[in-house]
């Protein structure tokens, strides 16, 4: 363990204390990944599917077939509702791809050993480098509805769990196990995704959401770009949060309305605010940093997480309708605390994170959590 340590003289003290809170986890979940076989999408093709069989596919969450006609066509919607028979292996995929390569690369941070950077590049050639089992850089058949649609702009969102695949990587990419040919393939992929993601049609609607969608969008936007060095689209990230994320979705008192009208209103508040929070952290510099960053009327991040603070500490107090999915489940240990924390110096917000559960048992709590290695992503701001 001390070896683990020595490793961060470097670092702020708050990805020291991580790491020391971390480091039985982070070696538990590297041990699992070590041994997981190799994951890819072209093991599960879909009855729906319109694309070949290296194209991304899932369901939309809410749509379920419709009682009134022999074959189910069109589906309908029952929003909030999530349909477990929905086609959600490609998802699955993308999920514990990056469970474990953030494991592995998290491992090595804290250990300096090359074995967890050997299987990390084994699992990423698989996923995004080889020709017969990489996924295309597009989703352009995520969330379909069948009968309705073979794939929508809203699907983007299924990949929102790739974020933590760059930052495991960067925490890797140092060492001589890491090959370059890796490295420089795995830009390539995420800057071809970038590419579409902001000149398709799905891409151009979903980035124009005036709801999650689009901070989900943007913060994938944001973290790809950071990686691959695409100074442009940063700047364009910076520019959606000031103007549009808490200029057209933020209110005064720090809530976000459209995501407090759906059925899930704490889910969906939460999910936010952490999405908004990351941004804050991936995007800040010290020239321009988003966690200061204050519109006449008050209204910031700092308004964002004051909000939903007093309900995360204790969900009794919640004014608002209970989540008709899952509700039981929130909240676990969300970033926004840790990130919102550390910038403001909280300990309250600190200590909070750190009472909450970790790995939140909850399936639908954990897969709108996209961060599961918290040492990946703290560190001195670039």
């Amino acid at each position: 363990m001390l070896g683990g340590i020595f490793l961060f003289v470097a670092l702020t003290a708050s990805a020291l204390d991580i790491a020391q809170v971390d480091h039985d986890r982070i070696l538990q979940a590297a041990d699992w990944a070590l041994k997981v076989a190799p994951i890819t999408i072209t093991q599960y093709r879909a009855k729906w599917s319109e694309g070949g069989p290296n194209d991304f596919y899932s369901n939309g969450d809410y749509w379920w077939p419709n009682p009134t006609t022999t074959n189910g066509l069109p589906y309908i919607k029952r929003d909030g509702e999530s349909n477990p028979d929905n086609f959600n292996h490609h998802r699955e995929c993308i999920w514990h791809l990056r469970d474990a390569v953030a494991a592995l690369g998290a491992a090595y941070r804290i250990t300096g050993d090359d074995r967890y950077v050997r299987k990390a590049v084994d699992l990423l050639r698989v996923f995004f480098l080889d020709p017969a089992t990489r996924m295309n850089p597009n989703l352009q058949y995520a969330q379909a509805v069948p009968g309705v649609s073979p794939g929508r702009g809203t699907g983007i969102i299924d990949t929102l769990h790739l974020i933590e695949i760059p930052k495991a990587v960067e925490a890797m990419e140092t060492s001589p196990a890491f090959p370059k040919d890796v490295d420089a393939g795995l830009k390539q992929w995420f800057a071809d995704y970038i590419t579409w993601m902001t000149t398709s049609k799905n891409g151009l609607e979903e980035a124009a959401a005036a709801n999650n969608h689009a901070v989900a969008f943007w913060l994938q936007v944001a973290v790809f770009s950071q990686f691959t060095g695409n100074e442009g689209q940063l700047a364009a990230c910076r520019k959606r949060f000031k103007e549009v994320f808490v200029g057209n979705q933020m209110e005064a008192d720090g809530s976000f309305p459209r995501e407090l009208a759906r059925t899930k209103p704490y889910g969906y508040s939460i999910f936010q605010l952490d999405n908004m929070a990351t941004l804050c952290q991936v995007l800040s510099t010290p020239d321009d940093n988003l966690w200061e960053f204050t519109l006449p009327d008050g209204r910031g991040i700092h308004k964002a997480v004051a909000f939903l603070y007093p309900y995360l500490a204790d969900k009794s107090k919640w004014p608002h309708p209970p989540d008709v999915m899952a509700w039981d489940g929130w909240p676990a240990r969300q970033p926004n605390l840790l990130f919102a924390g550390l910038a403001f110096e909280n300990k309250d917000y600190i200590a909070l994170w750190l009472k909450l559960p970790a790995d939140p048992a909850n399936e639908e709590v954990r897969r709108n959590i996209p961060i599961t290695q918290p040492i990946l992503w703290v560190g001195k701001l670039k």
